[in-house]
């Protein structure tokens, strides 16, 4: 795995060797393999068995490599936020697009003209006339049609129509832009907050089929089967119930968009599945934590506590990175050594402060300490290269993002 002409910038990668414990620079980001394997399989499986699409939310990994093991998993395409990201999908061989959020800006049109132009099947969302009129106006320009969803958003909440009766006048908008083509529904239900987040939640989603069973009964779609989406990493259970409960597959075609639980997560996501696991206990075992960060002990400079040579440049810290497992440099991943009792206090740009239990005099500096974080999406973008790893912490493929 040494690489002779490494490029300028990259860090945890394989130097002198394969393994993280021997041979990688540290501070690492590896993936596991196994976790990972079963993460893709379990979410496709769960799509399938609610009669609806997959299209993963490519913003978490912004991995070429992982989109391709998405796609062959089954997955019917790739979300994603920004035009610039679906160019890069576009350009690592991911054909399906959709951008969910408003495309705005000449500029970022072109962008996305040029993919339409060389083949790209891309849909966007629209939420206001304003938008509606300046994409009708460039694609109408570049002799293109332009695909767009409506957003249904929510009081209070981020972008997308406050209401179904704002949904069917801006359908009535866009129908009347040559250059548009109203190909279905879009919504988000990360937005919606409430005391008691299940039910508001089911109501949004209800809302959405309402609206787009509206517009279909108005003769506003001008596809054979108008998309039905919305669904984060957190509530897409219910957001996939509500769609299979409307059965709505004979005439739409349903689309969740999951993209943390590829490699899942020790925060958030983590107790987001268990809140999924205790609604639908005919689920067994959930999503695996695929993603860890590994670095090494760099300082004792006093008793109890211990500097590790990691920070907010190398994972998230929406919530303080999770203790998992200790090693020695050099040795083997089955001879794991203890963190109980460990506290990450305090977290720099390049450093960690872990106060140590009474007793915990085995430390030495070199340890080497796999961290777990929360929000996959906030440490994936700290890294261009990213270790996949075997059982046994051997690298076996870099991984590159394309941030």
């Amino acid at each position: 795995m040494h690489e002779t002409a490494p490029k300028m910038g990259n860090k945890g990668t394989p130097e002198s060797g394969a393994s993280l414990l021997e041979g990688v620079s540290l501070p690492a980001a590896a993936i596991q393999a196994a976790p990972l394997a079963h993460n893709l399989a379990w979410m496709q499986r769960f799509a399938e068995s609610h009669g609806a699409e997959l299209a993963p939310h490519g913003k978490t990994t912004m991995t070429p490599e992982l989109f391709r093991r998405q796609l062959e998993a089954g997955a019917w395409g790739i979300t994603l936020a920004t035009a610039p990201q679906c160019r890069a999908a576009f350009v690592s061989g991911v054909e399906r697009l959709l951008m969910a959020n408003q495309l705005v800006g000449r500029a970022n049109m072109a962008i996305i003209a040029d993919l339409l132009e060389a083949g790209a099947d891309y849909h966007c969302v629209v939420d206001g006339e304003d938008n509606a009129r300046a994409l009708g106006r460039f694609f109408s320009e570049r002799g293109l049609t332009l695909k767009v969803l409506i957003e249904l958003g929510v009081e209070g909440g981020r972008t997308g129509c406050r209401s179904v009766e704002a949904v069917s006048e801006l359908a009535r908008i866009v129908d009347a832009e040559p250059g548009l083509a109203l190909a279905g529904m879009e919504g988000y239900e990360g937005v919606v907050h409430a005391e008691d987040p299940v039910p508001a939640i089911r109501e949004y989603a209800a809302r959405l089929v309402e609206a787009a069973r509206r517009l279909d009964d108005e003769g506003r779609f001008t596809v054979d089967a108008p998309i039905i989406t919305a669904s984060g990493s957190a509530w897409y259970d219910l957001i996939a119930e509500t769609f299979d409960v409307a059965e709505l597959r004979s005439r739409f075609t349903p689309v969740i968009r999951p993209g943390c639980y590829v490699v899942h997560d020790h925060g958030i996501y983590r107790q987001a599945q268990r809140g999924v696991l205790s609604r639908r206990p005919d689920l067994h075992e959930g999503l695996r934590p695929a993603l860890e960060v590994f670095a090494q002990v760099q300082s004792l400079p006093e008793p109890g506590l211990t500097i590790v040579a990691i920070g907010k440049r190398d994972i998230g810290f929406d919530h303080l990175p999770e203790l998992l497992r200790r090693y020695r440099e050099g040795g083997s991943a089955d001879e794991v050594l203890s963190v109980a009792g460990w506290e990450l206090t305090k977290l720099m740009d390049q450093h960690a402060f872990i106060r140590l239990p009474e007793g915990a005099d085995d430390v030495r500096v070199g340890d080497v300490v796999a961290f777990g974080a929360s929000h996959p999406c906030l440490t994936f973008d700290k890294w261009r290269r990213i270790c996949l790893v075997d059982e046994r912490l051997r690298v076996t493929e870099m991984l590159e993002t394309a941030f």
